[in-house]
């Protein structure tokens, strides 16, 4: 078995006892490092895989969850095509996005994205109609598929913990795929790629769709467990952390953006309770990864790992 292959799976195994022995304070947090786990995966197809660093990212996760909040809301279609129109809707909102932003590359491509996203966390906080701008919108309540009441938070961990393994499982199949290696192909060698008959815009446009797709996914489980959503969810600030994940726990690793929201979630939601510049902390935590493990702590702690024991075998 790969090292990272098992460091995903003793990840999972952690996340899976979890309830086991918390409290539902706990049960929530890790809820929410979750959410923030597939976002950061979805993301990570991007920045790691096809190096295209996008600064709007959180459009996706914003406009999954504004969707199934406005449907429920405003109609009584069920609470699973409810689900399956705004993750549609999203993944088809990433294409157009994808289509205009992959005309450019680089840092043109990196501001592209930006624009994009904030003209959608413009219309957030402007179109009152429709998304009822900063007073946000609320979802009446969480479904209750097969009967299981998902209110409660223990139900609802697992809910996440289930969708989380399968969206994992699909992006590692996606990347270790003759498809994800094209993908590494046009991040390493574009020209070459393209020299071999290679179509890189394609390739680059189609992996933009699936991780819009699986950002979509996130946002339908953050409405699920907030039961809130503000324009604020679109900003830049929420790309960035998620950009921060990637990068902190390891870009073009399938550990890192669990890594990585681990670390993000338990400084704003447990050190920001002790350090009132938490920000400034993880500034700091951001530098000294950079600066000792440039590759991310999950590359950083293998390659540590590897050291260690092959010192010793030698």
């Amino acid at each position: 078995m790969k090292r990272s292959s098992l460091i995903n799976l003793l990840l999972i195994a952690v996340l899976a006892i979890l309830p086991l022995f918390s409290g539902e304070y706990y049960i929530n947090l890790g809820s929410q490092i979750m959410i923030a786990a597939i976002f950061a995966a979805s993301l990570n197809l991007l920045v790691g895989y096809g190096g295209l660093t996008s600064l709007g990212h959180a459009t996706y996760l914003g406009m999954s969850a504004y969707a199934t909040a406005w449907i429920a809301s405003h109609t009584t279609i069920d609470p699973l095509s409810t689900a399956l129109i705004a993750i549609a809707f999203t993944t088809v909102l990433g294409a157009v996005f994808g289509w205009i932003a992959l005309r450019a590359s680089g840092l043109s491509f990196l501001m592209l994205t930006l624009a994009l996203s904030q003209i959608m966390w413009g219309l957030g906080y402007r179109w009152v109609n429709m998304t009822n701008g900063d007073n946000g919108m609320n979802l009446p309540g969480r479904p209750s598929p097969f009967g299981i009441n998902l209110e409660d938070s223990t139900s609802y961990y697992w809910f996440v913990l289930i969708f989380t393994v399968i969206c994992l499982a699909f992006i590692a199949r996606f990347v270790h795929s003759p498809f994800g290696a094209s993908l590494r192909g046009t991040r390493d060698q574009p020209k070459r790629m393209s020299a071999l008959g290679y179509d890189v815009w394609m390739i680059r446009w189609i992996t933009f769709i699936i991780a819009s797709f699986f950002a979509a996914i996130a946002g339908l489980l953050y409405i699920y467990f907030h039961k809130y959503i503000h324009p604020t969810v679109m900003s830049i600030t929420v790309s960035a952390e998620a950009l921060l994940c990637v990068i902190a726990g390891g870009s073009g690793t399938l550990a890192g953006p669990i890594i990585g929201s681990i670390l993000i979630f338990l400084l704003k939601s447990y050190v920001s309770a002790f350090v009132e510049r938490w920000n400034m902390l993880l500034g700091f935590i951001f530098v000294f990864i950079v600066m000792v493990m440039p590759a991310g702590i999950g590359p950083g702690i293998s390659h540590l790992y590897h050291r260690i024991f092959k010192g010793k075998s030698s």
